[in-house]
């Protein structure tokens, strides 16, 4: 018997955190591809740091910056009226740290492989740097941004360690598929178990053969 309601919560918390992913993601991955600035090397490792990082470590830093003793985190409480840590907004902020750097790295080097001379051309005909970036750059790199989201999506779908350490185990609310996977093997409810992690495989390998279709097109069609 599989329960649908941590994966309905999973497939929720990872949507909205690739919506963010996207826009930060292209934001982020132009900046990188197609500027030179003081300091770029450094976002770079920043924006990768989460994929190499262990998720407690990158957990306690969220709880470091954006706890409720931290001073960015009361003033997001002060903001919104509610803690970022043990809420919904916890899980997708943890979700989204996941994501981005896969979007990132993917948006980057579809947008590196554009020829410059098309942007070039854009410029000389009147183009600002951001309409030849929204006009030529962003069409141009497509198929790779997409397979970076495809693949940032899965991530977000299965992420544990930080969610947990950030959002917490909220039946309902915060308990994502992979937390309660986690409880239903300490519970040895392992019919349980085996439906969700089914799903999370079937989800997982679907977004990964997206991506490999996409990556191919993109080497085909050199966007």
């Amino acid at each position: 018997m599989i329960d649908w309601e941590p994966l309905w919560l999973s497939f929720g918390v990872a949507t909205v955190a690739t919506l963010i992913a996207a826009v930060m993601g292209v934001v982020l991955g132009g900046l990188l591809a197609t500027t030179r600035w003081p300091g770029r090397d450094v976002i770079d490792v920043l924006v990768t740091a989460p994929m190499v990082l262990p998720p407690t470590v990158l957990g306690y830093y969220v709880l470091v910056v954006l706890g409720r003793e931290s001073a960015m985190g009361r003033a997001y409480e002060a903001l919104t009226g509610s803690s970022l840590v043990f809420t919904r907004s916890g899980a997708v902020l943890a979700a989204l740290l996941g994501a981005l750097p896969y979007v990132v790295k993917s948006a980057r080097a579809a947008m590196e492989e554009v020829d410059p001379r098309l942007v070039d051309a854009a410029r000389t005909l009147g183009a600002s740097r951001l309409g030849a970036f929204l006009t030529i750059t962003l069409p141009l790199s497509r198929t790779g941004i997409l397979a970076g989201l495809t693949v940032g999506f899965a991530r977000a779908l299965g992420d544990f360690g930080v969610t947990l350490m950030v959002a917490g185990n909220i039946p309902g609310l915060t308990r994502t598929a992979s937390l309660a996977i986690y409880d239903a093997v300490q519970a040895n409810r392992d019919s349980e178990a085996h439906g969700m992690v089914a799903v999370l495989t079937a989800l997982a390998v679907v977004a990964l053969y997206t991506a490999n279709v996409l990556a191919r097109r993109r080497a085909r069609d050199g966007r």
